[in-house]
């Protein structure tokens, strides 16, 4: 199957390998039988490929697995927990005491505080670099550096890596390119074709789709890394629990009608909000504005759902906009069927100290917002009155760039 439609719909499930269902059965059990001891020793071997215990293997798990790696093009995939457990595994996989990590900035503010808090601890060491600075991402690579880690588009101000050219310098170092394409997904953006080496995912997003379900995924481009990733992934207890598996995969197949749907949307808003007298700027990698609009025409097939943008006001702007809009919700996390709107300097990004923030562009004011799959009339309409209500209570600033 070649196309990405078919393969969300169809991925992982083989009706003749279960009784001829047509949806993947929950497999709700800790642990399988063995029809016989010599089976049961096959299947530790690795020699057979049947299940022994969920925590190592399930039949509902692996079809997700078998999803997504197909999405991505990977050769196959571990599903983790979390997102967080999906970061974590690949830490806990390729890095250890003395080792350096090159990250781009900013990051997802979780993964840095994993990063320079507890790796920090095993004597793992961390450099950060803008991220739209491809030469300083192979500038920062020493001799003890085992992996670059990226996010793209990153978390939350929408700046993009050029994935071509971080895989170029992971190659010419002889390590590992680790990209998190959780805001754009493998919907609109395919890492592996491009030369990553692992691609990561919290499935709570696009994939799932439905704000139901925490869950994280790892793909790997090789067998011998996904061995790698796999065995860290049982042995720290990373991994999924069937049912919530069946749910991301029954989100899955409706994800390209969604993420078509909320992308309509967003462009449409970001392009609203570029002409809002109390907008001072938008960043969106569908608008010609973004400084890398360029490279986003070229690695990704669409600009994603996720908009940044920051009032005249200020943060006391960007406060009463939050605690006036009525149908957008006010809540962390994207990618779902329903908008939410949040503030990142005083929320996701909480735990970045301040100076870091304004470092990478997180300013006091910013706002992102995730447009979900609602009617584009009722979610301007929205907007429009919570941004009068801006208009009335905070005198508006001079307008700036991004």
């Amino acid at each position: 199957m070649a196309n990405l439609h078919t393969k969300a719909i169809h991925g992982g499930l083989d009706p003749a390998a279960h009784r001829g269902a047509v949806s993947v059965p929950i497999y709700q059990s800790s642990t399988f039988a063995f029809p016989s001891a010599e089976e049961g020793a096959a299947r530790f071997a690795g020699t057979s490929p049947g299940p022994i215990y969920t925590r190592m293997g399930n039949p509902t798990v692996q079809a997700l697995e078998s999803c997504v790696a197909d999405l991505e093009e990977g050769c196959g995939a571990i599903a983790t927990a979390t997102g967080m457990a999906a970061i974590s595994t690949v830490f806990l996989a390729l890095l250890r005491n003395g080792d350096h990590v090159v990250c781009t900035d900013p990051l997802y503010g979780a993964t840095r505080t994993l990063l320079t808090r507890y790796f920090f601890r095993l004597g793992v060491t961390s450099t950060f670099v803008p991220t739209v600075d491809t030469t300083a991402l192979a500038e920062a690579i020493r001799p003890e550096t085992r992996l670059i880690y990226v996010e793209t588009p990153a978390n939350p101000t929408l700046d993009l890596v050029d994935l071509a050219a971080a895989s170029a310098a992971a190659r010419g170092a002889g390590i590992p390119l680790v990209v998190d394409n959780t805001f754009a997904g493998p919907h609109l953006q395919r890492p592996i074709t491009l030369g990553a080496d692992v691609v990561l995912h919290s499935m709570t997003k696009s994939l799932n789709g439905h704000s139901d379900v925490i869950a994280g995924i790892v793909i790997a481009r090789d067998p011998a890394m996904l061995a790698v990733l796999r065995d860290a992934a049982i042995v720290f207890g990373m991994t999924i629990d069937p049912h919530q598996s069946w749910l991301v995969l029954r989100g899955i197949r409706t994800i390209g009608m969604r993420v078509e749907r909320a992308q309509a949307n967003a462009i449409a808003i970001a392009r609203w909000l570029e002409q809002h007298e109390e907008v001072a700027w938008v960043r969106f990698p569908g608008l010609p504005t973004h400084p890398q609009f360029d490279l986003a025409q070229r690695q990704m097939s669409g600009p994603g759902s996720v908009i940044a943008f920051e009032l005249r006001g200020g943060t006391e702007a960007g406060r009463i906009l939050m605690n006036s809009v009525r149908m957008i919700t006010l809540a962390v996390s994207l990618g779902g069927v329903e908008s939410l709107i949040e503030h990142p300097a005083s929320m996701t990004h909480k735990g970045v100290p301040v100076e870091e923030q304004r470092r990478q562009g997180i300013t006091a004011g910013l706002v992102r917002l995730s447009a979900g799959c609602e009617d584009l009339d009722d979610l301007v309409a929205d907007l429009a009155q919570a941004l009068a209500c801006v208009a009335v209570a905070v005198p508006p600033r001079p307008r700036v760039s991004a």
